[in-house]
């Protein structure tokens, strides 16, 4: 969590950008990381200087060791007047940055501790275009001034910061890409429960919020008493400590991203880098296309512990250019159906995955809908279903949705519901967070999922779980896998759930006119009284 005065700060500057003309909401953030990416560079070279100096070893550096240079190092341009910094980031540091990326692609070839550059992961790949969209210079000073007092020494302040201004995002992309609300991919990897030995991956990944909620979630798990401070606003703070043994995994292995947008894929590169994971695997793929076969063969079946994602929901693609194999699964245009198919194929067997769908998936009656849902349930473990209120993606979309939970391999016996009718926040377009009793499902309905899968896990009999889960008119129930299938497959909660009528009893209408007719006579009574006093 951040302090007030950090929110203050940033609201402050968001506001300068938006009267110096900037109003595109991504352009502004993707702004910011480039001044953000200039500090770290500047702050990576001088932990290596001191590491130097302590040592007597050499070390690769990042800026040349010359005037020109150390002139391209933040703490040498970051105090120049207005004309003077914008001529400078947008002829010398920002040309730097496209020449940095080019280096760091060759430096992958070295070893874990080979170069400096390997810290900075697959970000300078896509710095390679970045560009200085900043005209004003007040502005400019603003935005170095503020990047400049930001605690980008403390990696879990650094995420939430570049979390705070990704909340900022309101537009939907013409693809049917949108932020997804941090509250719901929170509730996703609670049900999923990632480990510090999984390979994770999203195919459409966005801005990454679903890798890096995943790395906040792990620091959050593991945690020692000691690794666990608060801050002078009462916000905890969790350093994740008990993660050492598995930093390398980490860094270097454990977060797959996906995307054909090169902003998204900056700006999730740098929403990595700053969650304190440096190398994920952030990479520029459209996930159903048939190139991934020629560039991603490993990771393209068979791969991933856990996938997380919500995919694009519009759009149909040109069947000449999908992914065959994904097309032999399910044959449709229809994207959402193709990357339900596509992650099934790119888990590993016993591989787990939480992957919102609009409701169409659940009940669409075309063949391709049918064949899908048919795989999900005889040929792998479709373990439950969260059915989302139709205001949850407002203002991008009123579409209704579910999380679809799932395992790769098996077959399902049964299928866990729930009906989640509130998330905390209005459905409206305002989505004003909400208090009190009623006001949100979630941490219900991740508390019954885990007693579920306790009971699953301990091999408890079908009696025993009905016991607890067969009451359909409650917000949690299960459904045997044969009733499903008897009803074409249909996985839309209401096809199953039961509505529990109360009788309501009401007077003869002779009584009701009766008692009418009389108010009636009582009114002309007043009436006649008020006439006699004038």
């Amino acid at each position: 969590m951040l302090t007030g005065k950090i929110r203050n700060d940033i609201d402050k500057l968001w506001e300068k950008f938006w009267t110096g003309g900037i109003t595109n909401p991504l352009t502004v953030i993707e702004q910011i990381s480039y001044l953000m990416f200039a500090r770290m560079l500047d702050m990576q070279e001088d932990v290596a200087e001191r590491k130097a100096n302590r040592t007597g070893k050499a070390f690769d550096r990042l800026f040349p060791n010359t005037p020109e240079g150390q002139l391209l190092r933040w703490k040498n341009f970051r105090n120049m007047s207005g004309k003077e910094l914008h001529s400078h980031l947008k002829q010398k540091v920002y040309p730097y940055f496209a020449r940095l990326g080019k280096q760091s692609d060759q430096a992958d070839g070295l070893g874990d501790d080979g170069s400096a550059l390997q810290a900075l992961g697959h970000i300078g790949e896509y710095m390679q275009d970045a560009d200085l969209e900043i005209k004003n210079e007040s502005v400019l000073t603003s935005a170095v001034e503020m990047v400049n007092d930001l605690p980008l020494t403390q990696s879990d302040v650094k995420g939430d910061i570049y979390e705070y201004l990704l909340s900022k995002l309101t537009t939907a992309g013409i693809n049917g890409q949108f932020r997804t609300p941090r509250h719901i991919i929170d509730a996703m990897i609670e049900l999923v429960a990632p480990q510090p030995t999984d390979i994770i991956c999203d195919p459409s990944c966005g801005t990454a919020g679903f890798l890096a909620r995943t790395m906040e979630y792990l620091n959050r798990e593991h945690s020692s008493e000691a690794g666990i401070f608060t801050d002078e606003d009462g916000n905890k703070h969790y350093t994740g400590d008990l993660l050492e043994p598995y930093r390398e995994h980490i860094n270097r292995h454990m977060f797959w991203g996906f995307d054909f947008d090169t902003t998204m894929l900056r700006v999730s590169s740098m929403n990595m880098m700053l969650h304190g994971v440096h190398g994920a695997n952030i990479l520029y793929q459209d996930s159903l296309s048939k190139s991934i076969k020629e560039h991603y063969p490993e990771q393209e079946e068979n791969f991933f512990d856990v996938v997380l994602a919500n995919p694009p929901f519009k759009g149909s693609l040109d069947e000449t250019n999908t992914n065959p194999d994904v097309l032999g699964l399910v044959k449709t245009k229809k994207t959402e159906l193709l990357f339900v198919a596509h992650i099934l194929r790119s888990l590993k067997l016993g591989g787990r995955a939480a992957v919102i769908v609009p409701d169409g998936v659940l009940f669409g009656s075309s063949k391709a809908h049918q064949q899908l849902r048919q795989e999900l349930l005889d040929n792998n473990q479709l373990e439950g279903i969260v059915s989302l209120p139709s205001g949850v993606f407002k203002p991008y979309a009123g579409v209704s949705t579910a999380i679809l939970i799932f395992t790769k391999g098996g077959s399902t016996e049964r299928v866990w519901f729930y009906d989640l009718q509130a998330d905390g926040y209005s459905l409206d377009d305002k989505r004003t967070e909400l208090k009190g009793e009623g006001s949100n499902d979630l941490p219900d309905a991740i508390a019954q999922w885990h007693k579920y899968r306790q009971m699953v896990e301990s091999n408890a009999s079908a009696s025993t779980i009905n016991t607890l889960f067969g009451d359909k008119r409650k917000k949690a129930f299960v459904v045997p896998a044969e009733d499903i299938a008897a009803n074409k497959y249909d996985l839309s909660i209401n096809r199953y759930k039961e509505v529990e009528y109360q009788q309501e009893q009401y007077e003869d209408p002779k009584v009701i006119l009766q008692r009418l007719k009389g108010l009636e006579r009582e009114i002309l009574a007043d009436l006649d009284q008020l006439e006699g006093m004038l």
